[in-house]
């Protein structure tokens, strides 16, 4: 199976924003987290990050007919992208949303998911372990 991990705005600054909130891990240890067990579970991944929204959905359509699944932390365009959504839709490739922290504990605006309705599945609150349970919930639902 191959899985497309995409990261949006300010992920690659973990460990540096907001610890109380994200974390002390940083993006090499959530970055080397993904590729060890993927490797260790012959899933093929590819890891892209950006904080241009534009590149995110550049990403997203290269995905067409090359991945079998995407998990997604689109960070604070969660709230904001109909782009990123309508590139999700487009490509139709089941898509989990992924956030670090519990966004539903958190601030009104973040209350709002756009992505959410592209996606079969949304894990937020389990720290950066939730990309893996992510790529699990692929492999069981979509893999081969």
């Amino acid at each position: 199976m191959k899985i497309l991990v995409i990261n949006g705005p300010n992920i690659n600054m973990l460990g540096i924003r907001e610890p109380a909130i994200y974390g002390s891990e940083n993006f090499a240890t959530l970055c080397g987290n993904i590729e060890s067990y993927a490797k260790e579970n012959g899933i093929e991944v590819k890891l892209f990050q950006s904080n241009h929204e534009g590149d995110l959905v550049d990403e997203i359509q290269k995905a067409y007919n090359q991945f079998d699944g995407i998990v997604i932390n689109p960070g604070a365009y969660t709230h904001t992208s109909i782009a990123i959504l309508d590139a999700v839709k487009a490509v139709g490739i089941p898509t989990v949303e992924v956030h670090i922290s519990d966004v539903s504990k958190r601030e009104d605006f973040r209350q709002v998911s756009y992505i959410r309705a592209a996606c079969v599945k949304t894990i937020a609150g389990h720290g950066i372990k939730g990309y893996i349970e992510a790529i699990e919930f692929l492999v069981s639902n979509y893999g081969e």
